[in-house]
């Protein structure tokens, strides 16, 4: 399966765009549509996996929507530090409705790839209102340590926010693996970090992180979330870490 997630998206940008017409010239969107798959073939096999045709049309919405996102809604309750490779800030996130897939593949890559082409066939049409539904940021990728604390579970829970104009009355996945969650407020502390999220970089980030705090139960041990936002394409690109706080 290929590892194709969120960040990947914008560097579409970079390759002819899909056929963004009314319809009229079918084999003009056809061939939009297999350059843009053709680009992701190639994508996909320097992650040394193949991409399932049926990505063709999701990756040519996404595309043609990739400048179209939606912000998910937080307020910022403090910030800390005096340099921004150092500081980190509080947030508070609402309650809200999002639409999450769980994986337990054998590497973290893997399932968070598998969770994202599911949302990706639900965000563009195959839901319940059959159209496109329009992208937020970040996703969401809930991840969990042993119990020792060296490595990651298997099972990741991949989180997309329903825009705003779905919050009252989400479409209805076809996929039954996607399930619509109404998610309690949220309060987290965030620090953001720049490349790769592969499970030795997210426990080196949490590692850092726990250093950075010092010694606290203010905050979850053992469950932690990964905020992804950017395009892969750029070798330091932004995501963060997120430490859970304690239900006050």
């Amino acid at each position: 399966m290929a590892r194709i997630t969120l960040e990947d998206l914008e560097r579409l940008g970079e390759e002819p765009a899909a056929a963004d017409g009314d319809g009229s010239d079918g084999e003009d969107d056809q061939e939009g549509e297999g350059r843009l798959f053709a680009h992701w073939e190639a994508v996909a096999s320097t992650h040394r996996v193949s991409l399932p045709r049926d990505m063709a049309g999701p990756i040519a919405q996404m595309a043609r929507h990739r400048h179209a996102r939606e912000p998910v809604p937080y307020v910022s309750l403090s910030q800390h530090g005096k340099c921004e490779e150092a500081a980190y800030e509080e947030r508070r996130y609402p309650a809200g409705k999002w639409a999450c897939v769980t994986m337990g593949e054998p590497m973290y890559e893997q399932s968070i790839s598998m969770s994202f082409m599911k949302l990706m066939r639900y965000i563009c049409k195959e839901n319940s209102v059959g159209c496109h539904l329009g992208m937020t940021v970040p996703v969401l990728n809930e991840i969990h340590l042993t119990k020792e604390g060296t490595e990651l579970e298997r099972e990741v829970l991949t989180a997309y926010y329903l825009p705003g104009e779905f919050q009252q009355n989400p479409p209805v996945p076809m996929d039954p693996e996607i399930h619509i969650t109404e998610r309690a407020p949220l309060r987290v502390i965030t620090r953001v970090f720049y490349g790769m999220t592969t499970e030795e970089t997210i426990l080196r980030e949490i590692g850092l992180f726990w250093e950075l705090l010092g010694s606290t139960d203010a905050v979850l041990r053992g469950t932690y979330i990964v905020a992804s936002y950017e395009n892969p394409s750029i070798p330091q690109r932004r995501n963060e870490i997120w430490f859970i706080c304690r239900a006050e």
